[in-house]
């Protein structure tokens, strides 16, 4: 539906017309981009950790949901690099591999925690992303991943899901 990038640590990410995903690195000219941790808070207190934050993805289906109780959100607001349509994302498996355009794959290694961070940029935003139910995963505010394998993103590109064989446990929260 969307692609989004930022060279700076903002909370929302700005639109593209594409964005080009670069293997063991992330996105191309986004803050959270390379080997190691980029997130701020993570970076700060064990910098050499692995970045498995290196790309960030959300479907699109939770802005409508968000609509529906009163926000007003769009692709890139909350952070996101990928909006996708169609994709049950929070509910698949870690190591899912997603194929992204002709030649690009992300690895899933994580939900996405919603911070703080969140409420700041609108009030009572992090209880609707936070799940209620016993069953399902504790957050709705889309994965995290790393890239595989390199190239360009764009809107309307097509998206496949392939399960590896290491797909068979739910996603952590990063």
């Amino acid at each position: 539906m969307a692609v989004a990038a930022d060279r700076g640590h903002h909370f929302s990410k700005q639109v593209q017309e594409r964005i080009v995903l670069v293997a063991g690195y992330g996105v191309e000219a986004d803050a959270h981009a390379g080997p190691f941790v980029r997130h701020r808070y993570l970076a700060r207190r064990r910098p050499r950790l692995p970045n498995l934050r290196q790309v960030h993805l959300i479907p699109s289906e939770l802005f409508v949901n968000l609509g529906k109780a009163g926000f007003s959100i769009a692709a890139g607001d909350l952070g996101e690099n990928i909006t996708t349509a169609g994709l049950d994302l929070e509910r698949m498996p870690l190591g899912t591999l997603i194929e992204l355009g002709p030649t690009a794959i992300v690895e899933l290694t994580g939900l996405r925690t919603p911070c703080v961070l969140i409420d700041r940029f609108q009030a009572g935003l992090k209880r609707q992303v936070l799940s209620s139910g016993e069953t399902g995963p504790p957050y709705k505010s889309g994965v995290l991943g790393v890239v595989r394998s390199g190239g360009p993103v764009a809107a309307g590109d097509v998206v496949r899901v392939r399960l590896t064989s290491s797909s068979l446990r739910a996603l952590p929260a990063l």
